[in-house]
This record gives structure tokens, C-alpha cells and sequence, in this order.
């Protein structure tokens, strides 16, 4: 079979393994079922920006052109640092962008990829974002009426936690057991100053996910289009954003906008 497109995030449902579409253009191929073959991606040097189109000659914060980056609410610094948002006091890049993406309810969460992690999410991206992360298990620590608040209280939280994910550690799933998590739900309740604990969910319900990996890599090689052109070889598993090969992994997110020829 032979695709062309541009690469998107692959899109997931949560199962038990999770299931994968790679997503090119408006195409969408099925992952899991090519779990234990071979695949060929080939790019022919062309990027699209992902949110304007245009062609661009590098990708700037996964998939976008050097003027959407510096304007694109997509773009905005609070998409990484939540704490950034000022769309409750009218204050954004676009604001009815930011009505509908920053002034609606927020999770503030800990997971479990490498070690326990702290993050935030919109309230209708759980479980994507954690599975995107890579992570194992995960909770629901505090919900938020806005994106700025739930920021404070991952800032205040990333005093005692990190809110990276160790993608080397994730990928060769050296993670830490789920008590770990479990353990640490309650502790981070109280790191809380007062005026935050408000926030806190009654009770933080652990998920777990389930990735589909039939081998996972004791070395990490990371593989890219910048350098390689043509990449293949035996697909051997699926994690957070990462095609597990048996010679070396692909970030798919990193490579949004890159024009891909995929045969199987």
C-alpha cells in the first residue's frame, strides 16, 4: 500500500492495547496492524506549516512556519507554560481563540512515564495528552475553571515534581511502579498553599494505559527526516508520539508538516 500526505499527531482511542492511526492529510492508516512489519517513509523535503499551510523551510515548535509561530494562538507561550494565559483579563493573541481553548475548564494532573510527572490539560484531552506523554498511569489531581490557574498550581506543584517526561526512559519503559503514583496523589494535595487546595478533586482515580509494544528498545536511537530522507524498517511498537522501529524511533509529532510517501 502507498500513501502521500502530510504528517499530523497520530490520532488514538484508549483500549486495551490503544489503538494508533497514522494521520496524512486527510488520510488515516491504521497502526496497530502493521505492528510487526516492515514500513517505509520517505520525504521529499517539502513542509507545510500546520496551521497557515504555506511552505516553509524549517518546522519551528512541531509543524509551524516562523510567522505563525511568532502570532498563531497555537503557538501562544501558554500552550507550554499555562501559568502565561491572560485570557481572563481579555489579554491574548486571539481571544475568541482563546475563549473556546483557555477560559474553559482545566486539569491539572500527575502521571506516571518515567517517573511521576506533574502537567495540565483541557478538561476534554484526558486521556489523549497522557497517552501522547507516553504515560503508563495517571491521575486528576485539581479542576480548574480557566488554563491561567490551573498554570499557578502546576508551577506551584513543580517545586517537588517534574513536568518533563524522560522520552529515552519512557521509550525503553524504565517506569516506576504504579504505588509510586499512588503514593504520591495525596502528598501532592498538601504541597498546595490553602487558597489552591480549593481545586483539588475529591478523589484522584488512577487510569491506566496500555501501549502497543512488542519490543521495547534497551538503546535509543532517535531517527529524523532532517538527516534521513528515507526511514524504514520493522515496526515493532507504538508509544506516546513515537513509532518504536527495530533500529531507532520517529517522533511523529516533531515531523508535522513534512510532506511523507509511506509504503507497506
Amino acid at each position: 500500500m502507498n500513501y502521500k500526505g502530510n504528517l499530523s499527531k497520530m490520532k488514538t482511542d484508549n483500549g486495551s492495547p490503544i489503538q494508533y492511526q497514522l494521520v496524512l492529510s486527510d488520510q488515516n492508516i491504521d497502526l496497530n496492524k502493521l505492528i510487526g512489519e516492515k514500513i517505509s517513509f520517505k520525504f521529499n523535503g517539502q513542509i507545510n506549516c500546520v496551521d497557515c499551510g504555506k511552505k516553509t523551510r524549517k518546522s519551528y515548535g512541531q509543524g509551524f512556519c516562523f510567522t505563525c509561530l511568532q502570532n498563531s494562538p497555537l503557538a501562544d507561550p501558554s500552550i507550554v507554560r499555562p501559568e502565561l494565559s491572560r485570557a481572563q483579563w481579555g489579554e491574548a493573541r486571539d481571544i475568541e481563540w482563546a475563549k473556546k481553548h483557555d477560559l474553559i475548564p482545566h486539569y491539572v494532573y500527575l502521571a506516571l512515564s518515567s517517573e511521576v510527572k506533574v502537567g495540565v490539560t483541557r478538561h476534554h484531552q484526558i486521556p489523549t495528552r497522557w497517552i501522547d506523554q507516553g504515560a503508563t498511569a495517571a491521575a486528576i489531581l485539581c479542576q480548574t475553571p480557566n488554563r491561567h490557574i490551573a498554570g499557578i498550581i502546576e508551577t506551584e506543584l513543580k517545586n517537588h515534581y517534574t513536568d518533563k517526561t524522560s522520552w529515552m526512559k519512557m521509550l525503553r519503559n524504565e517506569v516506576g511502579a504504579l504505588s509510586l503514583l499512588e503514593q504520591e496523589i495525596p502528598k501532592a494535595a498538601k504541597y498546595l498553599h490553602p487558597e489552591l487546595q480549593r481545586y483539588l478533586k475529591e478523589e484522584a482515580e488512577i487510569m491506566e494505559l496500555d501501549f502497543p509494544v512488542e519490543e521495547y528498545p534497551t538503546k535509543i536511537q532517535s531517527l529524523s527526516f532532517d538527516k534521513t530522507p528515507t526511514i524504514e524498517g520493522i515496526l515493532k511498537g507504538i508509544k506516546g508520539q513515537y513509532l518504536i522501529f527495530d533500529h531507532g524511533v520517529l517522533n511523529i509529532r516533531k515531523h508535522s508538516g513534512y510532506f511523507i510517501e509511506v509504503d507497506f
